[in-house]
């Protein structure tokens, strides 16, 4: 690994570090610095709209989405520049936070399948955060298996109609757009009858319902599809190839996803420096710092695991299994952290809101949001997977649906 930027990385450092210092939020700062995972609130203010003003102003002056090519709204920086810039972009990244299935999914899916007109006209407002889009995939009945999803598209001259449901869909509720999978063939086996499109998310026959979470939030949403009508100028990809396209977007999913999340520790260090308990400080008291040096050893695993995918496409590689660890490691960590900390308020951990709870209810979020965090983007399971078959070169999972077609897998009520 090489932790020291070349002469070119210095030059665009210090031009990212310089615009961001002139140009940011400021009044936001200190605000975002402390908030956190499950909670991300600003006072006067609505942090859609702040988000949307941050990634105007950053797309006006070329900082938008710098990966993508300059005609879709990008930059044309190379990934190791991308990098660079989240450092330095630092807690005002987090107002980014409403685009990360947009620009991190949806967007390299339409660069890659649809049409040039299409891509010009879309990717400019995603990358500028005017658009927000969504990616409609995880279905009631098909848990971790994207492939066995049941929403129909049924083809009808130039027209698709589509009905089904979706769910758990992040942002559906303020989306303009978003990326569909269906099943278009049900007689084939289930990876192979897929089709993907992209759609106005304010059309007739979209019902979107939110999903009110355990910390009071509702950012998943029940997506509910009746008569939908999708022109097939909108289909990306082959007919029946869509687990091929959706490849892609989960590709680019684990990319964004499990590189940024968060492990809550550096949160908890501050914490316990600053409490005190029966017998004196936090951070003097063994099992604390027991516990502390534990997560220590993980945070810091997690940071030069990270570094190493940094490194790789500071070369132009491609980085490796690094996200996928990084997911599967800081999910849990997280949940047992916030849990950890709750029990060191004692009494007070039972208080959740940030009027009342000490470090204003900061752990309590994060333990409410924690079970979400694991299982989006891919469950601990399927994390598992990822790394055992395609890292260690494991054998694959027993699948009993492995060569049946789909509309030949038994289901519950099915004889």
């Amino acid at each position: 690994m090489n932790f020291d930027d070349t002469p070119q990385e210095a030059a665009f450092r210090a031009e990212a570090k310089a615009w961001i210092a002139a140009n940011a939020p400021k009044q936001y700062e200190e605000e975002l610095k402390r908030s956190s995972l499950g909670r991300t609130a600003l006072n006067g203010a609505n942090v859609l709209d702040v988000a949307k003003a941050w990634q105007k102003k950053k797309a006006d002056a070329g900082w938008a989405c710098l990966h993508w090519p300059k005609e879709y709204g990008g930059r044309g920086a190379s990934p190791i520049e991308r990098v660079i810039w989240q450092q330095e972009e630092g807690a005002f990244g987090k107002l980014s936070f409403t685009f990360i299935i947009g620009h991190g999914m949806c967007g390299p899916t339409m660069m890659a399948y649809a049409g040039e007109e299409h891509k010009r006209r879309y990717l400019p407002p995603l990358a500028s955060g005017e658009d927000i889009w969504c990616q409609l995939f995880s279905e009631p009945a098909g848990g971790s298996d994207v492939a066995g999803l049941r929403t129909r598209a049924e083809k009808r001259g130039d027209d698709w109609i589509i009905n089904g449901q979706k769910i758990w869909t992040s942002g559906a509720h303020y989306s303009d757009y978003g990326i569909l999978l269906t099943r278009t063939d049900p007689t084939v086996l289930k990876h192979k009858g897929l089709t993907m499109f992209f759609l106005s998310m304010k059309g007739p026959g979209i019902e979107i319902r939110p999903i009110k979470q355990a910390n009071g939030n509702s950012d998943f949403n029940e997506v509910y599809f009746t008569d939908v009508k999708i022109p097939d100028s909108q289909r990306l990809g082959a007919v029946n190839d869509g687990w091929n396209v959706s490849l892609t977007t989960l590709m680019n999913e684990r990319m964004s996803i499990g590189a940024g999340i968060a492990t809550g520790f550096p949160e908890l260090f501050e914490f316990c420096s600053n409490l005190m308990l029966e017998d004196g400080p936090a951070i003097d008291d063994a099992s604390v710092r027991a516990k502390l040096a534990q997560w220590a050893v993980r945070a810091s695993g997690l940071k030069y695991t990270n570094m190493r995918a940094i490194s790789a496409l500071s070369r132009g590689e491609r980085p490796g299994p690094e996200n996928s660890i990084g997911k599967l490691v800081a999910g849990s960590m997280i949940q047992d952290i916030s849990a950890y900390a709750m029990d060191l308020q004692g009494a007070a951990g039972v208080l959740s809101g940030p009027e009342d709870a000490e470090v204003a209810g900061k752990f309590q979020a994060m333990l409410l949001r924690a079970p979400g965090t694991r299982i989006e983007g891919g469950t601990d399971e399927i994390m598992r997977n990822i790394i055992a078959e395609r890292v260690l070169g494991l054998p694959g999972d027993i699948r009993v649906d492995k060569d049946v077609p789909f509309n030949q897998i038994p289901t519950r009520g099915r004889n």
